[in-house]
């Protein structure tokens, strides 16, 4: 897994161009859909919801907080002054006897470490042990070559998201009947289920019965998973909505260990895996025609739509380091949010691949 670097390639989607030019804050930019044209299913009271969910004390998320505040100023700085201390991939396999895998970014670690062990009671995972912030220790397993999608909302650019086919006029995706008159960032009468699969380079759309007829998984197996998929995601949007945020939509992975139990695997509802909404303006800027406010990396989709061709280009732009910047301090403002504790800004007292070496073949030691 790569770790956070100054250069930074996006997923290879498709999105629609911004109107704001601003690269650091295009995403946040205010910009207007069609408004509904129905009301048979209400939006959602996001706002009311939250405020009862929260303790008095606490503010709730803000786009001023995300945009200009003395916490951002401060993580922006310290992500100046170690960036050149940061590494694209660990190789660690080259210092660390026996070891086949890289590491993934602090932030990212961190905070799919806090949702493994907070939905335990709901299914079992891969996770051994988190020896360095960087780097977590998971059980080797057989992954089923599903994605599993959950979306609570009608929304999303790329040629899979819900919004783009529902526009184009399908009403049944991926096994999921859609009524008429829905309207972009509209909350769907129930989370759905929008499984797929990879084909060549991009992730095809696949419904329940074709994930069984394939042979990709067992009518059980499929069955136990999706029923955790989507406890995991009713879990996820309470948590996310006590704190001020919705969970829009997300992906979770699973695999099978050698005793043949089921785990989750991979990652949990981080910012590279699901999309954030502010709660308590969604209703008032649904209802206006407004994009809701957001706290995922739409920006960057859009700059690189905007200076290549995601599906075609073989090789993709640098981002500026500034939107790199602006990324990073995204992530670890949904993290802070989220966990309700302070992101521990790195240091550079020592170089990362000396920590993280050392670190890992003292667990690796161990559990030997």
């Amino acid at each position: 897994m790569a770790q956070y670097a100054p250069t930074l390639n996006p997923p290879k989607t498709l999105i629609p161009k911004l109107p704001n030019p601003n690269p650091s804050f295009s995403s946040i930019s205010t910009f207007r859909t069609p408004k509904p044209k129905s009301k048979n299913f209400s939006t959602i009271s996001m706002s009311v919801t939250a405020g009862q969910n929260q303790q008095q004390h606490q503010k709730p998320p803000s786009l001023d907080v995300l945009i200009n505040s003395a916490r951002k100023e401060e993580v922006i700085g310290a992500i100046k002054n170690s960036s050149s201390h940061c590494l694209s991939e660990t190789n660690l396999h080259l210092t660390v006897p026996g070891l086949k895998s890289k590491t993934r970014g602090k932030v990212l670690n961190e905070t799919s470490l806090w949702w493994f062990d907070k939905t335990q009671h709901i299914t079992s995972n891969a996770v051994v042990l988190a020896p360095d912030e960087n780097v977590t220790i998971a059980k080797k397993c057989s992954v089923f070559p599903v994605e599993f999608v959950v979306r609570g909302f009608v929304t999303g650019s790329t040629d899979t998201s819900l919004w783009t086919v529902y526009n184009n006029g399908v009403r049944n995706y991926c096994g999921n009947a859609l009524p008429d008159g829905l309207a972009k960032s509209q909350k769907l009468p129930a989370n759905i289920l929008t499984p797929t699969t990879k084909a060549a380079d991009h992730d095809v759309p696949v419904t329940p019965d074709e994930i069984v007829e394939c042979g990709l998984m067992t009518q059980a197996e499929y069955d136990e998973v999706s029923r955790k998929t989507l406890s995991l995601f009713e879990y996820g949007q309470r948590v996310a909505l006590e704190h001020g945020l919705i969970l829009v939509d997300t992906k979770y992975e699973f695999g099978k260990g050698k005793d043949g139990s089921i785990l989750l695997i991979d990652e949990v509802h981080t910012p590279d895996s699901s999309r954030y909404w502010i709660a308590h303006t969604y209703e008032e800027r649904f209802k206006n025609g407004l994009e809701p406010e957001n706290v995922d990396k739409e920006f960057l989709r859009l700059w690189f739509k905007d200076h290549c061709n995601p599906y075609e280009d073989e090789v993709l732009p640098d981002a500026p380091e500034e939107l790199v910047r602006e990324l990073s301090w995204r992530y670890i403002f949904l993290y802070e949010t989220i966990t309700k504790s302070e992101f521990k800004l790195p240091s550079t007292e020592e170089p990362i691949h000396d920590r993280i070496s050392r670190n890992v073949a003292r667990a690796l030691s161990s559990l030997t």
